[in-house]
Protein backbone atom coordinates (compact mmCIF):
# COMPACT_ATOMS: atom_id res chain seq x y z
CA UNK A 1 0.00 0.00 0.00
CA UNK A 2 1.28 2.99 -1.14
CA UNK A 3 0.62 6.42 1.44
CA UNK A 4 0.24 9.70 0.89
CA UNK A 5 0.78 11.75 3.74
CA UNK A 6 -0.34 15.82 2.37
CA UNK A 7 0.93 19.02 4.99
CA UNK A 8 -1.42 21.23 6.64
CA UNK A 9 -0.10 23.88 4.15
CA UNK A 10 -1.46 21.81 1.07
CA UNK A 11 -4.90 20.72 2.60
CA UNK A 12 -5.22 24.33 3.28
CA UNK A 13 -4.53 25.24 -0.42
CA UNK A 14 -6.70 22.52 -1.14
CA UNK A 15 -9.95 23.49 0.78
CA UNK A 16 -9.04 27.60 -0.63
CA UNK A 17 -9.25 25.49 -3.79
CA UNK A 18 -12.81 23.57 -3.22
CA UNK A 19 -14.08 26.96 -1.71
CA UNK A 20 -13.28 29.04 -4.99
CA UNK A 21 -15.11 26.48 -7.11
CA UNK A 22 -17.89 26.29 -4.50
CA UNK A 23 -18.34 30.57 -5.25
CA UNK A 24 -17.79 29.86 -8.89
CA UNK A 25 -20.76 27.24 -9.12
CA UNK A 26 -22.61 29.67 -7.38
CA UNK A 27 -23.96 27.30 -4.87
CA UNK A 28 -24.42 28.98 -1.14
CA UNK A 29 -24.62 26.51 1.62
CA UNK A 30 -26.73 27.56 4.16
CA UNK A 31 -25.56 24.66 6.70
CA UNK A 32 -22.43 22.95 6.51
CA UNK A 33 -22.04 19.42 7.34
CA UNK A 34 -18.73 17.56 8.24
CA UNK A 35 -19.15 14.30 8.20
CA UNK A 36 -17.39 12.65 11.14
CA UNK A 37 -14.61 12.09 12.24
CA UNK A 38 -12.22 12.74 9.24
CA UNK A 39 -14.11 15.33 7.53
CA UNK A 40 -14.81 17.46 10.82
CA UNK A 41 -11.52 20.26 10.07
CA UNK A 42 -12.06 20.88 6.75
CA UNK A 43 -15.66 20.94 7.76
CA UNK A 44 -14.55 23.91 9.62
CA UNK A 45 -11.82 25.42 7.36
CA UNK A 46 -14.77 25.41 4.72
CA UNK A 47 -16.79 27.39 6.81
CA UNK A 48 -14.59 30.15 7.59
CA UNK A 49 -13.26 30.38 3.61
CA UNK A 50 -17.23 30.32 2.49
CA UNK A 51 -18.42 32.79 5.16
CA UNK A 52 -21.04 30.64 6.00
CA UNK A 53 -21.71 30.78 9.99
CA UNK A 54 -23.71 27.29 10.29
CA UNK A 55 -21.38 24.25 10.98
CA UNK A 56 -23.37 20.85 12.28
CA UNK A 57 -21.60 17.31 11.84
CA UNK A 58 -23.26 13.99 11.26
CA UNK A 59 -21.32 10.42 12.05
CA UNK A 60 -20.67 7.73 9.75
CA UNK A 61 -18.26 4.80 9.64
CA UNK A 62 -16.88 2.50 7.53
CA UNK A 63 -13.66 1.67 8.15
CA UNK A 64 -12.32 -0.54 11.07
CA UNK A 65 -9.23 -0.08 10.36
CA UNK A 66 -6.07 0.91 7.55
CA UNK A 67 -7.94 -0.54 4.54
CA UNK A 68 -9.84 -2.45 6.35
CA UNK A 69 -13.67 -2.21 5.19
CA UNK A 70 -16.46 -3.01 7.07
CA UNK A 71 -19.41 -4.81 5.03
CA UNK A 72 -21.88 -1.43 4.84
CA UNK A 73 -21.55 2.04 6.10
CA UNK A 74 -22.88 2.80 9.41
CA UNK A 75 -25.04 6.33 10.96
CA UNK A 76 -22.90 6.41 14.64
CA UNK A 77 -24.72 9.92 15.15
CA UNK A 78 -27.57 11.44 13.40
CA UNK A 79 -27.60 15.37 12.15
CA UNK A 80 -28.62 17.13 15.25
CA UNK A 81 -30.01 20.15 13.60
CA UNK A 82 -33.08 20.78 11.23
CA UNK A 83 -31.46 20.43 7.45
CA UNK A 84 -35.84 21.14 6.42
CA UNK A 85 -35.70 23.12 3.23
CA UNK A 86 -31.90 23.84 3.32
CA UNK A 87 -28.85 23.84 0.89
CA UNK A 88 -26.25 21.58 2.89
CA UNK A 89 -22.71 21.19 1.57
CA UNK A 90 -21.70 17.68 3.36
CA UNK A 91 -18.19 17.99 3.66
CA UNK A 92 -15.32 14.75 4.26
CA UNK A 93 -11.91 14.38 3.96
CA UNK A 94 -12.11 11.80 0.91
CA UNK A 95 -14.75 9.67 -1.34
CA UNK A 96 -13.28 6.52 -0.92
CA UNK A 97 -16.08 3.84 -1.37
CA UNK A 98 -18.68 6.31 -1.77
CA UNK A 99 -20.99 4.54 0.80
CA UNK A 100 -20.67 6.80 3.66
CA UNK A 101 -21.24 9.76 1.63
CA UNK A 102 -24.28 7.83 -0.09
CA UNK A 103 -25.44 7.12 3.18
CA UNK A 104 -24.86 10.74 4.56
CA UNK A 105 -26.63 12.50 1.90
CA UNK A 106 -29.68 10.40 2.10
CA UNK A 107 -30.08 10.37 5.70
CA UNK A 108 -29.83 14.48 4.67
CA UNK A 109 -32.48 14.09 2.17
CA UNK A 110 -34.70 11.83 4.41
CA UNK A 111 -34.69 15.06 7.07
CA UNK A 112 -35.75 17.52 4.39
CA UNK A 113 -32.37 19.07 2.95
CA UNK A 114 -33.79 21.20 -0.23
CA UNK A 115 -30.19 20.04 -1.68
CA UNK A 116 -27.52 18.33 -0.96
CA UNK A 117 -24.17 18.51 -2.63
CA UNK A 118 -20.51 17.09 -1.58
CA UNK A 119 -17.39 18.26 -1.44
CA UNK A 120 -14.26 16.47 -0.55
CA UNK A 121 -10.56 17.10 -0.07
CA UNK A 122 -9.84 13.65 -2.24
CA UNK A 123 -11.51 12.07 -4.30
CA UNK A 124 -10.57 8.29 -4.76
CA UNK A 125 -11.09 7.00 -8.67
CA UNK A 126 -13.28 4.11 -7.56
CA UNK A 127 -15.81 6.30 -5.78
CA UNK A 128 -19.55 5.03 -6.26
CA UNK A 129 -20.65 8.34 -4.87
CA UNK A 130 -18.17 11.45 -7.07
CA UNK A 131 -18.30 14.54 -4.98
CA UNK A 132 -19.56 17.89 -6.46
CA UNK A 133 -16.52 19.47 -5.67
CA UNK A 134 -13.11 17.61 -4.94
CA UNK A 135 -9.31 19.14 -4.76
CA UNK A 136 -7.56 16.02 -6.24
CA UNK A 137 -7.67 12.25 -7.19
CA UNK A 138 -5.53 9.84 -5.43
CA UNK A 139 -5.29 6.15 -5.05
CA UNK A 140 -2.95 6.07 -1.76
CA UNK A 141 -4.19 5.89 1.17
CA UNK A 142 -3.86 9.37 2.64
CA UNK A 143 -2.80 10.13 5.97
CA UNK A 144 -3.79 13.30 7.44
CA UNK A 145 -2.23 16.05 10.05
CA UNK A 146 -4.61 14.93 12.32
CA UNK A 147 -4.83 11.14 12.43
CA UNK A 148 -1.21 10.65 12.08
CA UNK A 149 -1.40 8.76 15.43
CA UNK A 150 -4.13 6.30 15.12
CA UNK A 151 -2.89 5.61 11.59
CA UNK A 152 0.69 4.57 13.23
CA UNK A 153 -1.72 2.53 16.06
CA UNK A 154 -3.78 1.00 13.12
CA UNK A 155 -0.92 -0.20 10.99
CA UNK A 156 1.51 -1.72 13.96
CA UNK A 157 -1.94 -3.83 15.02
CA UNK A 158 -2.40 -4.94 11.61
CA UNK A 159 1.03 -5.55 10.59
CA UNK A 160 1.20 -8.44 12.72
CA UNK A 161 4.36 -9.86 11.85
CA UNK A 162 7.56 -7.86 12.47
CA UNK A 163 8.89 -7.72 9.23
CA UNK A 164 5.49 -6.31 7.72
CA UNK A 165 5.41 -3.85 10.60
CA UNK A 166 8.71 -2.81 9.74
CA UNK A 167 7.93 -2.83 5.83
CA UNK A 168 5.20 -0.71 6.81
CA UNK A 169 6.66 1.68 8.76
CA UNK A 170 9.29 2.03 6.08
CA UNK A 171 6.80 3.11 3.71
CA UNK A 172 5.66 5.89 6.26
CA UNK A 173 8.75 7.49 6.48
CA UNK A 174 9.04 7.64 2.90
CA UNK A 175 6.02 8.96 2.68
CA UNK A 176 6.65 12.06 4.98
CA UNK A 177 5.55 10.88 8.77
CA UNK A 178 8.39 11.62 10.41
CA UNK A 179 10.38 9.25 12.00
CA UNK A 180 10.50 11.12 15.45
CA UNK A 181 6.64 11.17 15.75
CA UNK A 182 6.37 7.03 15.03
CA UNK A 183 8.80 6.32 17.65
CA UNK A 184 7.01 8.34 19.77
CA UNK A 185 3.53 6.46 18.76
CA UNK A 186 4.90 3.29 18.83
CA UNK A 187 6.12 3.77 22.49
CA UNK A 188 2.96 4.85 24.20
CA UNK A 189 2.13 0.65 24.33
CA UNK A 190 4.43 -2.08 24.77
CA UNK A 191 1.73 -4.57 22.60
CA UNK A 192 2.20 -2.21 19.61
CA UNK A 193 5.88 -2.15 19.39
CA UNK A 194 6.98 -3.86 16.12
Amino acid sequence: MEFEVPTWNQIYAMLLSLAVNINKSGFKPELIVGVSRGGLIPARVLVDLLGTANLTSVGAELYSGVSKLKIEPKLTYPVSVSVDRQKVLVVDEVADTGKSLRLVRQHLVQRGAEEVRIATVYLKPYSTVKPDYWAKVTRKWIIFPWEIRETIHKIIQQSGEKGKCEESIARLIKSGVSAKLIKRFMKETEEEKC
